[in-house]
């Protein structure tokens, strides 16, 4: 089943990399009473996901601030180094929380995979956004195939 609005968001645990290695985020840890906004690409350092969306979130990250967001959070199905490193070379800072879901685990529980076997991916998860306020998702955004608009910081910072 695909995550609606109304839905809790599932439990879960992310892969991060901490000041001292690879560490550990739990949902509770990053959801309970907050508003976050998740967004999810198909893969670091795939061309719109670098050029357009994580960056369009970089750049309004304090307008999502100033709309109430307390943590902007970025996943993909990578590992931990890679979404590390290309959080580095994205230069989000402290602006974006990068989010590994290596085995893809939070992704299907969301019921948001997506099957990239076609050109060399493996499984992946779907580009989306979802506004998760204490743990319920409040707005999901799931964009059409090879598609960018719903998902976006422009089209989530309207939606807020």
């Amino acid at each position: 089943m695909t995550i609606a609005i109304g839905n809790k968001m599932p439990d879960g645990t992310f892969g991060i990399m901490t000041s001292s290695g690879p560490g550990s985020l739990s949902t509770g840890e990053l959801f309970a009473g907050k508003k976050v906004v998740l967004v999810s690409v198909p893969g670091a350092f795939t061309p719109t996901c670098s050029m357009n969306h994580l960056p369009g979130y970089v750049e309004l990250a304090n307008e999502l601030a100033a709309k109430g967001v307390d943590t902007l959070a970025c996943m993909a199905v990578n590992d931990v180094f890679v979404m590390s490193a290309w959080g580095k070379d994205r230069n989000v800072g402290d602006k974006i929380t990068m989010l590994a879901d290596g085995n893809g685990d939070y992704t299907r529980a969301l019921g948001l995979e997506l099957d990239a076997r076609s050109f060399g991916m493996g499984m992946r998860g779907q580009r989306f956004a979802i506004v998760v306020d204490d743990g319920v998702a409040t707005h999901v955004a799931i964009e059409a195939p090879a598609e960018f608009e719903v998902s976006k910081a422009e089209a989530i910072l309207a939606a807020l």
